[in-house]
């Protein structure tokens, strides 16, 4: 996973690789500020799920006793971490998943493997941090995709069906002829519908969105994703699409990434709550959640780490590789909403927006818990 540490020389990579997930124990915690003030009273007492966010690097050792501190702190009952990146084979992938399990089996008291809905309440309960393992690629299977049942044996239980390119299964959202499901990825669908696995349509291009949705017969989602509606940008969705996903019984987490305003200018926090808010318009309650892209530990946002990812960018710019959205000024991350307790604030947001306190709960974690609940079981 990259952490952030690991952008230099890869940002804004979400339209690449891996988008900044693999949080590292040694970043440091923001202090206190005028963001702890920023709180919602039944916080601590809800069920939080973030969609997409990350939580440990693979490639480090032990995590540090302030970064499982962190974790405590955070609220997040649980999340859904990406373990291998794009490219990654079968054997690289099997291996980070051990690892990945290794590092939650040597944590016990803070970490817990998430393979049922229960599992997340358990980890509540407990205040652990529920770990989800999820795919966001696709080379690790073969065309007699065996590897689906084995891999959701081991605990993966999220997996998409592309990247931002095309795969077996289908197109990503940066391919410019998107032909839809292949007849490979209806076959993977089915098994990984077989195997309780919810299938994940993040990143996927239109048509695979559509003929997805069409085909599945359980609910699926776009786990983590902005509306096309406010900001068109090939990592947004269309409200058809968000629409639809809805109707399938699934839902839309919404990302606090660089791809949901355009301008040169860092996003506000607001933003983000625009973003939920129109998507509660076109799904409806309880099918909209976040998915946040972020680690649950927050940058260590320094003016030096400022300065070096404006150069990086410049970098990209001039060599005509920056993606849509890639301005020099602009972090890879909301500042506003960069703390270990950024769910909360988002919360606080959306009471301030007039948003009741039980539909706060339901985009926060319920809807999640309700999806995992009927296709995890």
């Amino acid at each position: 996973m990259i952490n952030r540490r690991q952008l230099i020389g890869n940002a804004f990579s979400g339209l690449t690789l891996v988008p900044f997930i693999g949080a590292s124990s040694s970043v440091v915690a923001f202090a206190k500020s005028g963001k702890d003030l920023q709180t919602w009273a039944n916080y601590d007492k809800s069920v939080v799920i973030d969609g997409l966010s990350g939580a440990f690097d693979l490639t480090e050792g032990k995590i540090s006793k302030k970064a499982l501190s962190i974790f405590k702190r955070s609220g997040i009952s649980a999340l859904n971490m990406t373990v291998p990146y794009p490219g990654d084979g079968y054997l690289r992938t099997l291996k980070k998943v051990d690892k990945t399990l290794e590092t939650i089996e040597s944590n016990q008291t803070h970490l817990t493997l998430i393979k049922l809905a229960k599992d997340i309440l358990s980890a509540k309960l407990q205040n652990k941090l529920g770990i989800i393992m999820g795919f966001q690629s696709t080379e690790m299977f073969s065309e007699s995709l065996k590897e689906i049942a084995f891999f959701a044996s081991k605990g993966v239980k999220i997996m998409q069906l592309s990247y931002n390119g095309a795969s077996q299964f289908g197109s990503g959202g940066l391919v410019k002829t998107d032909s839809g499901v292949s007849d490979l990825g209806k076959k993977a669908i089915r098994e990984m519908e077989k195997n309780k696995v919810l299938v994940d349509l993040s990143h996927s291009g239109k048509k695979t969105v559509a003929s997805a949705i069409s085909f599945s017969k359980r609910p699926l989602v776009i786990s983590h994703t902005g509306c096309n509606a406010i900001y068109q940008h090939p990592r947004n969705n269309d409200d058809k699409e968000l629409k639809a996903v809805a109707e399938s019984g699934g839902l839309a987490g919404i990302y606090l990434m660089p791809f949901l305003e355009g301008g040169t200018h860092e996003i506000k926090a607001e933003m983000v709550i625009k973003h939920i808010m129109h998507a509660l318009k076109v799904c409806g309650e309880e099918h909209v959640a976040i998915g946040s892209d972020q680690e649950v530990i927050p940058v260590n946002d320094t003016p030096q780490y400022r300065e070096m990812i404006r150069k990086e960018v410049e970098r990209r710019i001039a060599a005509g590789i920056s993606a849509p959205g890639e301005t020099p000024n602009r972090p890879p991350f909301i500042a506003e909403l960069n703390s270990e307790r950024r769910m909360e604030q988002i919360a606080f947001r959306l009471q301030q927006k007039g948003l009741s306190d039980r539909v706060i709960e339901k985009i926060l974690g319920e809807n999640w818990l309700r999806v995992f609940g009927e296709v995890w079981g």
